[in-house]
């Protein structure tokens, strides 16, 4: 949860680029405190000190106590820029936080147990779809990250935002199906899985059009063979039909003599 540190600063005179420039020659970068229904107050803070805290992490996330002539200022960063050259920090802002008050943060996504996911075993790959989180909560409640655990992803699979636990008293502010981390398919995956699938479609298609096994017993429903042919000089088949009853016996071979 919310940490609070110690940050000093000093006053600087209202406005002006002139001011400002003397300040960073000075080794200073200027900075303002607005916010909670009070005039803004122009300040400035170490150089060296402020670009330690940046590249910290969680910089925009972290409350400070900011010492400016013996009276404290409790703060949030809200805004910081960076020379584009140098990479340096050359202006700063801060937010007065008010007792009991609630806040908007984007807070960063840590994923936990990458390397026991089956899918990343399967030689897949890590993506992180959304870096950051934007959350609403109380200055006393503000989560230093959200973790996000994959051990149960396999490849081309999806955790989304539905599919965590915020900390009590944490609100998101986006869509509950919105996409936190996806399993990449290796190289050549899509064309593997086409290859397994046309296979088993050609080993299906055989098995079905395979002969019968010698001796095997036929299909039920098959027709029954024709009867075979007769052997020479068998007798006739009980089949057969007897002569009419009352046929006229053939006639005589010859005249009798007289």
């Amino acid at each position: 949860m919310a940490t609070v540190k110690e940050l000093k600063a000093t006053a600087r005179p209202a406005g002006g680029k002139g001011a400002a420039r003397a300040e960073r020659r000075a080794g200073r970068v200027p900075g303002v405190i607005y916010g909670n229904n009070q005039a803004p107050v122009t300040i400035s803070v170490d150089d060296a000190d402020l670009r330690q805290r940046i590249l910290a992490g969680r910089f925009l996330t972290t409350i400070y106590d900011i010492d400016l002539e013996g009276k404290k200022h409790r703060v949030i960063p809200r805004d910081f820029h960076l020379d584009p050259v140098r990479d340096f920090p050359i202006h700063v802002d801060f937010m007065r936080l008010g007792d009991g008050a609630t806040i908007r943060v984007s807070v960063p996504l840590h994923i936990q147990n990458a390397d026991t996911a089956p899918g990343v075993k399967r030689g897949g790959t890590v993506n992180i779809v959304t870096h950051t989180i934007d959350l609403e909560c109380s200055v006393d409640n503000i989560p230093q990250y959200v973790d996000a655990d994959v051990s149960g992803l396999e490849i081309s699979h999806s955790l989304h935002l539905s599919d965590i636990k915020l900390p009590s008293g944490v609100k998101s502010l986006s869509r509950e199906d919105v996409t936190l981390v996806t399993i990449v398919p290796p190289s050549g995956y899509a064309e593997e899985q086409k290859a397994a699938a046309a296979a088993a479609a050609a080993a299906g298609t055989a098995a079905a059009g395979a002969p019968a096994a010698p001796g095997a017993a036929p299909a039920a429903g098959a027709a029954a063979p024709a009867a075979a042919p007769a052997a020479p000089g068998a007798a006739p088949a009980a089949a057969a039909k007897a002569p009419a009853a009352g046929a006229k016996a053939p006639a005589g071979g010859g005249d009798k003599k007289k």
